[in-house]
């Protein structure tokens, strides 16, 4: 890949809440494919997860800020200025928003499994490499998708990745390393007033600068992850 152009992995979610496995993986990944730096797109709203017991876009926003700290990971909420509700409809909008820089999708295996019922799916996967990441209890689901059937035919290394001549799409990577069990599930289950940690102003966000506020209250209903 040419590195006239700095390479960004995204990572796609809810983060209710953001937790150490977010941070984990997006290090790892960062780490194994050479990135230098990673995106947490935090979903206004997730058509593929129910509302109920979602936290306010803001409070998901706040604790995604905090456990990106002194990591260079950036926490944005772009898709509310893009307009966009869907995963492929966010990508492409990306790109042609950044055009000098080069980006790849982080997924876990959790998403791969379902990769199939996301909108558009093939073409996601023609936007940008897709990184997927281990994930504990998803593999043997993953590898058994109908995603996985048609993608397996592009596997590349990580460094197969670094070392190509020029930046293509589709492309697998495959990332394995010791999993992480923390699920935000969990955290809310002990936690079910969690959000209420991170009150405050409106953020700011780490990609576009803009103030960051609760499409709840300004009518703003969208978001990706489908």
């Amino acid at each position: 890949m040419s590195r006239n152009y700095p390479v960004t992995g995204l990572l796609g979610g809810s983060f209710n809440p953001a937790h150490q496995a977010h941070r984990r993986i997006s290090l790892f990944a960062a780490s194994a494919l050479s990135l230098d730096e990673v995106w947490w797109l935090v979903s206004p709203g997730n058509p593929l997860k129910p509302k109920a017991g979602m936290a306010s876009l803001a409070a998901r926003f706040r604790s995604a800020q905090a456990m990106a700290r002194r990591a260079p990971i950036k926490v944005t909420a772009i898709e509310r200025q893009l307009g966009t509700r869907y995963t492929v409809d966010t990508l492409r909008a990306i790109k042609a928003r950044y055009p000098r820089r080069r980006f790849v999708w982080l997924m876990g295996a959790d998403n791969l499994a379902q990769f199939h019922l996301w909108k558009d799916w093939r073409q996601i996967a023609r936007e940008m490499p897709i990184a997927v990441i281990a994930r504990p209890g998803y593999d043997d689901a993953a590898l058994a998708s109908p995603a996985m059937a048609w993608l397996r035919r592009y596997r590349l290394s990580a460094a197969g990745l670094q070392n190509r001549g020029e930046w293509s799409a589709p492309a697998l990577i495959e990332l394995r390393f010791d999993p992480d069990p923390r699920s935000a599930t969990a955290i809310r289950r002990a936690d079910p007033d969690w959000a209420s940690h991170f009150t405050g102003p409106p953020p700011r966000d780490g990609v576009t600068h803009s103030i960051v506020r609760d499409p709840a209250i300004h009518g703003l209903a969208r978001g990706s992850g489908a």
